[in-house]
């Protein structure tokens, strides 16, 4: 969520090193929009795009509180839903979706850096099925005064959209149906946060966050925003990012379900992400509005879905003030669904990762991962320019399938890395064949190279590989910080 008051701002440069006090993602207020204000650019929406968006906003005011996730329309495939059917009173599938609680992150800021003041937790008390087809998030306040609250994310942190098309992640929900004092501190959202934020905690906002809805204080507005770059400030004008609002069609925000829609789009250039509500274009980010690195820093990689009610933090004070006696709990946000789609040229939405076709013997670029926890992406000064992975440190990986080695056996690996890393700080480059937990087939140390941009090729013995595999990098220290950058990596005979 957003950068707490307070929050020590992160300067230009390298991002700060990873396990120490991090910053939080999102931003302090948001402006409601003014008439005066210059309208943001905007890319035209593929006509067949618009039409199938335009259906939903016929729909959306009409359909049950419990409706299936809708299908595909042609040229998309779907590649997640959860429509919470299930037992009421049951939890989430924990298959697809993970609780975070407590007051935040292990080792992140306080409150979720956001001033927010609950509990989040996994109790069916605050997030729980109810048995018709929708999940409901609830905030709840004891005799002490004490709030809890519901914050779940998807497993998977692989949601983009494949070179040359598109992603569309929506989300059918009512807002938690509280208006004027009594909702003063309600703080509803519906979000994407870049993969590499997972596991590191202190890079936002430079690996992206995508605001599909946010609303405050029972407001009839629904928000969405971009954040990237750096904070404060930066090309992405945080902690407030790059945003908009406008009021929900027909019925209010909080008084019927309404479509939340992101459509993120590679088929068109500059490169479009658009917001939706009802079928409704009302915001568009792309990519000409920043530099290039910013973008790429912020999109060349996954994200994860987070559906959350916090309760008081900056968000609610910058619009009246956060939670008093007057705020009344139990007041749920009530999803129907929660949809991903992908199409892989101009006529469609989510990507599923690459498949394969890796050629083991040429140059694997290191930021084209399937998967990953724990690194970030930024741009490379070695030969060739581009971009590598950094932040890597013991405990994280990345995942590239479908390498193929033949059938003549590779028996060496070579990896193209630098490190900044302080006075005795190391670790273990290991190779893993079709599971990161596999006994590594080879692996080299790597200490400090001479600086973060300092490159070196460093070559290691592997065990015969043959065939075609999923391959894991795993990074492994006796220490916590970060140890090494990479940049590329191939296979030799």
């Amino acid at each position: 969520m957003r950068e707490a008051p307070g929050a020590i701002p992160r300067g230009p440069g390298r991002p700060a090193r990873r396990r120490l006090s991090r910053p939080l993602s999102r931003p302090l207020f948001r402006p409601l929009p003014s008439p005066l204000r210059h309208p943001l650019r905007r890319a035209l929406l593929a006509v067949l795009g618009t039409a199938s968006l335009a259906v939903a906003a016929t729909t959306a005011g009409t359909l049950p509180a419990s409706a299936s996730a809708p299908t595909p329309p042609a040229g998309w495939t779907q590649v997640f839903v959860d429509d919470f059917d299930g037992a009421a009173g049951s939890g989430v599938n924990t298959a697809d979706w993970q609780y975070a609680t407590g007051t935040g992150y292990p080792g992140g800021p306080a409150n979720w850096g956001t001033g927010e003041v609950e509990t989040m937790t996994s109790s069916t008390n605050n997030v729980a099925l109810d048995g018709s087809g929708n999940l409901r998030i609830t905030p709840r306040r004891d005799s002490a005064g004490n709030w809890t609250s519901g914050r779940i994310e998807t497993n998977r942190t692989d949601f983009q959209p494949p070179p040359g098309g598109k992603l569309r992640v929506e989300s059918r929900l009512q807002m938690p149906n509280v208006t004027g004092t009594a909702a003063e501190g309600y703080w509803p959202a519906f979000w994407m946060l870049g993969a590499p934020y997972r596991g590191n905690y202190q890079n936002w906002p430079s690996v992206g966050e995508l605001d599909i809805m946010e609303n405050v204080q029972g407001m009839n507005r629904v928000w969405a925003t971009l954040h990237c770059g750096t904070n404060p400030g930066g090309p992405c004008n945080e902690t407030t990012g790059i945003g908009n609002s406008t009021v929900c069609p027909g019925t209010t925000c909080q008084a019927g379900f309404h479509t939340y829609t992101m459509e993120w789009d590679r088929s068109v250039s500059p490169e479009a992400i658009r917001f939706f509500v009802d079928g409704t274009n009302y915001h568009t980010v792309t990519a000409n509005q920043v530099d290039a690195t910013t973008w790429a820093n912020a999109t060349n990689h996954g994200f994860f879905i987070i559906l959350n009610v916090a309760m008081g933090g900056a968000f609610p004070a910058a619009y009246g003030g956060g939670l008093d006696a007057d705020t009344v709990p139990g007041h749920p946000m009530v999803v129907d669904y929660v949809q991903v789609l992908q199409s892989t040229g101009s006529g469609g939405g989510t990507t599923p990762p690459p498949t394969g076709g890796r050629d083991a013997y040429g140059a694997i670029q290191a930021e084209s991962y399937d998967s990953q926890s724990g690194t970030i992406t930024e741009t490379t000064t070695d030969s060739g320019g581009g971009q590598n992975i950094g932040s890597l440190a013991n405990g994280d990986w990345v995942l590239y399938r479908g390498v193929d080695f033949g059938s003549t056996a590779a028996k060496q690996f070579n990896a193209r890395v630098a490190s900044g890393a302080a006075s005795g700080v190391s670790g273990l480059v290991e190779v893993r064949l079709d599971s990161r937990t596999a006994t590594p087939v080879g692996s080299f140390a790597v200490g400090n190279t001479g600086g973060w941009q300092s490159w070196r090729t460093i070559p290691a013995n592997v065990s015969d590989v043959t065939g075609t595999h999923d391959v894991y990098l795993t990074f492994t220290s006796g220490q916590p910080a970060d140890f090494v950058n990479v940049n590329w990596f191939n296979f030799g005979r």
